[in-house]
């Protein structure tokens, strides 16, 4: 862990993308596969103004941009396989697969979904074989739906239909959905019921296939795997919760769970360093640490690790975000972070890196005006979760 803390100290901003006339907030951040033994060359976000924008990994430059109108993008993910295949899923009942290689801004393949399906979370499964995605809660039906996701590398653009459903696990909208990083069969859901399902896509049924259930009490935000050889899996929730279990312990007399934090923000992070959110979590294999990555309103962003007693601050990066960061993205090979937040901006910190585009004075002229129409956006949602 102290070497984590050496590395998260020696974080600095080595680049940031440039804003868009059309200033919006980045909601989620995924890196593309690395290419043979090329490093990883793309970077992809999901935007509040329902679009895709393409960055180039190391410079930040702006490539190209896909819209999801008329749906609301939720997530992006790219091929495991093909690093120019990024995936986005939308509440128009569509996961879409866009190919950077290709010069037009129409979908290479769209998986449709039934009529009423409007998706709020999927992944893809790590050998590119199985989409799986989330809904919201519509009458009574809540669905996790799957697909074929084979020929994704040549695509050709055509629609496909869903392999089936499961349809009896979850009775309230479904979240977040996260495949095992090595288990192809394997995949995690959480949903605003309060429960994170484990279940085996081999099985013939969706009885047979559910694995476990744990209950978080509170509407889950995101899930992920940890532990060695990731048999363990962790939410959070969306009133600042955070939760683990081993899956490994399922047949024995140990407990499953293995920490429950009812509210993070009780942790403390010092006097000047409040923790007001969860982003959400990353498992760092060489230290076989999971740490939850959560910040302040103002921008700060704070690694905090996660052990059997509790949680503990780690660090803290401050000086780049001016509002509140809604994704990241970790890269192990290169000790990189990618943050984006809802001050418009996509930020790379390296280690000991030295930030050569904006200007400082620049870049808060630019960050405050944004944070303006921030700041009115944030007291309205407040006002209607109320």
């Amino acid at each position: 862990v102290e070497r984590i803390e050496e590395q998260l100290a020696s974080l600095r901003i080595a680049k940031r993308s440039t804003l868009s006339e059309e200033p919006a907030y980045v909601l989620d951040v995924d890196v593309s596969k690395p290419a043979r033994s090329e490093s990883s060359r793309f970077v992809a976000v999901s935007c509040s103004k329902k679009s895709i924008r393409v960055y180039n990994r190391e410079t930040l430059n702006f490539l190209r941009e896909y819209s999801s109108s008329p749906g609301i993008l939720h997530g992006v993910r790219f091929a495991h396989a093909c690093d120019s295949i990024v995936f986005s899923a939308g509440s128009d009942g569509t996961v879409k697969c866009w190919d950077i290689r290709l010069a037009t801004q129409k979908a290479a393949q769209i998986f449709s979904g039934y009529p009423s399906n409007v998706f709020i979370s999927f992944d893809i499964n790590c050998s590119d074989l199985i989409i799986c995605a989330g809904t919201e809660k519509v009458e009574k039906d809540t669905f996790l739906v799957f697909w074929d996701a084979r020929g994704i590398t040549d695509c050709t653009s055509t629609t496909k239909e869903p392999l089936g459903v499961y349809s009896e696990s979850h009775n309230d909208d479904v979240t977040k959905v996260c495949f095992h990083p090595v288990e192809r069969n394997l995949v995690v859901s959480g949903s605003t019921d309060g429960l994170v399902n484990v279940f085996d896509i081999n099985k013939d049924n969706e009885d047979d296939a559910l694995v476990s259930t744990c209950n978080s009490d509170s509407s889950v935000s995101c899930v992920g795997w940890s532990g060695r050889g990731y048999k363990q899996v962790y939410c959070t929730t969306h009133d600042e919760g955070f939760c683990w279990w081993d899956i490994a312990q399922l047949d024995t007399e140990e407990p499953i769970t293995l920490s429950r934090v009812l509210d993070v923000r009780d942790t403390g992070c010092g006097e000047n360093n409040s923790l007001h959110y969860l982003v959400g979590g990353l498992y760092h294999e060489k230290a076989d640490k999971l740490f939850l990555i959560g910040g302040t309103s103002t921008g700060n962003i704070h690694l905090l690790g996660c052990s059997s007693d509790g949680l503990s601050l780690v660090g803290t990066l401050g000086g780049g975000h001016s509002a509140t960061v809604r994704s990241f993205c970790w890269n192990l090979a290169d000790e990189s972070l990618l943050t984006g937040g809802e001050d418009a901006q996509l930020l790379l910190w390296k280690p000991g890196a030295v930030e050569r585009s904006l200007s400082k004075k620049a870049s808060m002229k630019i960050a405050s005006s944004v944070q303006k129409r921030v700041r009115v956006h944030n007291s309205s949602l407040k006002s209607r979760k109320k």
